[in-house]
């Protein structure tokens, strides 16, 4: 039986937490200017995660590029909706915005609409996708429209959960076909023996794969000593990986 137009409508809707322009704070595009698109829903419980997931009925949504001014929309968000509100952004200043940031929570939780979403915002803007690295299915099927996938590793040290290795192994497989990042959050209490089966893990899947450790931030501040960095770093290096240690910047601009 054909879908109805209001089935076919919601097929296509999103649920937002928010959307806005900012700088990129984390990543291999730190310092970039991205219109970042927060999707709802995670399959994760992490225990440093600092960033609301839980769905809503509304969304905040930035009424001007940089403005940190906000308005509400309600849930679910069509395509068609936020591309009038982030076009005039991007006809206004054209060489301002580098890439669209999908993030959430869980971005691929939500890959039967990003089928539909992807193809158009890459007419605008190539797409960098923010992800757990545990739905390696999910991310197959949209991978062809992904410019970048950073992807963490969740260490059970910091996240309280165990890690799981086949998943992010399959996900890495998969997110070799673009410009892949590996972002590995640490803490004083992270093992060296989890970091050495991170790096292996990425050695075999993903070799080409930029690594960031990037320091749990606590406070503000950096949780983790620059001599561990050091040591880290220099151990992943070992790999033959090439390994790059940024903390949270944002925090440090007091940019969203």
């Amino acid at each position: 039986m054909p879908a109805t137009p209001e089935i076919d409508s919601l097929m296509n809707k999103l649920p937002l937490i928010e959307l806005f322009s900012s700088i990129q704070g984390e990543g291999p595009l730190v310092g970039q200017r991205q219109i970042f698109i927060r999707l709802a829903g995670c399959n994760l419980d992490c225990a440093y995660c600092d960033t609301p997931f839980q769905p809503t009925a509304q969304c905040q949504i930035e009424s001007e590029a940089g403005s940190e001014q906000f308005e509400s929309w309600n849930n679910p968000v069509s395509l068609e909706r936020v591309l009038h509100h982030v076009q005039p952004w991007l006809e206004q200043s054209p060489a301002l915005h580098h890439s669209f940031s999908l993030t959430g929570g869980e971005p691929l939780l939500h890959v039967d609409v990003l089928t539909h979403w992807l193809p158009q915002l890459t007419k605008l803007m190539p797409v960098q996708l923010e992800t757990n690295g545990t739905l390696p299915q999910a991310l197959e099927r949209v991978v062809d429209w992904l410019e970048w996938v950073v992807m963490d590793i969740k260490l059970e040290s910091q996240t309280g959960q165990p890690t799981d290795w086949n998943a992010h192994g399959q996900f890495l497989s998969i997110a070799a076909q673009t410009r892949c990042c590996v972002k590995l959050v640490v803490g004083t209490q992270t093992p060296d023996d989890e970091l050495k089966q991170a790096a292996q893990l990425i050695a075999d899947r993903a070799p080409q794969a930029e690594v960031i450790l990037q320091p749990k931030t606590i406070a503000g501040q950096c949780s983790v000593a620059g001599r561990q960095l050091l040591m880290w770093q220099a151990h992943l290096a070992g790999y033959g990986l090439n390994v790059r240690v940024i903390p949270q910047t944002h925090c440090f601009l007091a940019v969203l």
